[in-house]
């Protein structure tokens, strides 16, 4: 199905302007030019549709679905996209923990289901899917791990170039991920800010596609896919709350967007309570949602994907939070640990500590009595624990090698 064109286009979360896709390519041009070292950068882009000729065609959630929510998204043909199964990842309903019956409904949406294990998928495969429909053929990103390895992973599957910027400290699992797909590998001497400056810099020298989080206004539309398929799994009903874990602010935006996108057709009247869970370790966003000035605390916790100085998506989340009444905390690194044995205990679902810290906030909701009864409460577990294995290692004890009998066995379990 061919999509055309014009059917979107970008307007800026701080001015309100509004720019064809040809205009603009990544940030708002007059805001991003006042952008200042140390602070999150104005200027992202929101995607508009034209809701009312959607209405008026009767794209109805059915339709939406037939095209795997192609109307929805800024590309002209779902063809576009890899052959891989990217989303569409299972709903895990959840009544209780062994000997304890929740009064309430728990979903888990599993994204480590994901190609790359991560959900950072659903917003790589529409990056590619641009450039492929647009013959741009090398796409650069920086990341902790996740959304390197996710770029990587789908570049390798079109057939494009990818050249991922990462700090050094990243976890070795995902920075393997990222050589064995192929793509180049640049460390860097410095913080996820660092690698994500470069990129930009190379961008600007090189001319490569960037996908960078919230730079590029894409990765909120492919992470938006979430919130419909949500939709979809839960029979067409709004849940009443979403746990979401937050670094730069761009899968709560994207969360809140797919959302939006079904109130402006009026396929919903309501958008779900979203509680934006970061650690006490690295709580830019949260912590000054209701400050005048925007001060940066240094980020250091387990939590790599979600480590992170400067929100690129600040305003967009803050807005979204305050806009629809969302809920924040932050959870220490020692509750994201706990929680991490907890899901795998009860679930048999491996989170890696991001998604963990998600899980912790409810654990946090549901110890202060803040659910309430029969409602319907989601959580999103965004990647594998695969993927860091070093930061549960306190939790991992490996037994002493037996000699094989059966004595030594018993020995073992009691």
């Amino acid at each position: 199905m061919k999509i055309l064109q014009d059917k979107f286009e970008f307007e800026c979360v701080n001015c309100g302007k509004k720019f064809s896709p040809a205009e603009v390519m990544y940030l708002c041009l007059d805001c991003s030019s006042q952008n200042q070292p140390g602070q999150p950068p104005k200027g992202v882009l929101k995607t508009i549709y034209n809701y009312h000729q959607l209405k008026h065609q009767n794209i109805d959630f059915e339709k939406l679905v037939e095209n795997r929510f192609a109307h929805l998204l800024p590309v002209k043909s779902i063809n576009s996209f890899p052959n891989l199964r990217v989303g569409q990842t299972p709903l895990y309903h959840i009544s209780g923990f062994k000997n304890q019956q929740f009064p309430f409904e728990l979903f888990l949406k599993d994204d480590s289901q994901n190609p790359t294990y991560s959900f950072k998928d659903r917003a790589s495969a529409l990056v590619s899917a641009f450039a492929k429909e647009n013959k741009i053929n090398t796409i650069v990103a920086a990341s902790t791990g996740n959304a390197g390895s996710s770029l990587a992973g789908i570049c390798a599957s079109q057939g494009q170039r990818a050249i991922i910027v990462v700090p050094a400290s990243a976890p070795t699992a995902k920075l393997t991920q990222i050589v064995m797909y192929g793509a180049k590998l640049v460390p860097v001497k410095g913080t996820y800010d660092d690698a994500f400056d470069l990129s930009l810099e190379a961008t600007r020298q090189f001319g490569w596609y960037n996908r960078n989080t919230a730079f590029n206004p894409l990765t909120i539309e492919g992470k938006k896919t979430v919130s419909f398929e949500i939709f979809e799994q839960l029979s067409q009903r709004v849940p009443d709350r979403i746990f979401v874990p937050v670094g730069d602010g761009v899968i709560i935006s994207g969360v809140y967007k797919g959302f939006e996108d079904l109130l402006n057709l009026g396929i919903i009247d309501k958008v779900p309570e979203i509680v934006a869970v970061q650690t006490e370790k690295s709580d830019n966003l949260v912590r000054n949602i209701n400050n005048q000035n925007f001060e940066v605390v240094k980020s250091s916790t387990i939590a790599d994907s979600i480590s992170v100085d400067i929100p690129r998506n600040y305003w967009m989340a803050r807005d979204y939070l305050l806009k629809y009444n969302g809920k924040w905390l932050t959870v220490s690194d020692k509750k994201i640990i706990a929680a991490s044995k907890i899901l795998s205990q009860n679930t048999g679902l491996f989170a890696e500590p991001a998604a963990s810290a998600a899980f912790a906030g409810f654990l946090d909701f549901h110890k202060n009595n803040l659910i309430d009864q029969g409602s319907k409460n989601v959580i999103l577990l965004t990647g594998s624990g695969l993927k860091d294995l070093k930061s549960v290692s306190s939790l991992v004890k490996i037994p002493e090698p037996i000699e094989p009998n059966v004595n030594n066995l018993k020995n073992l379990i009691q």
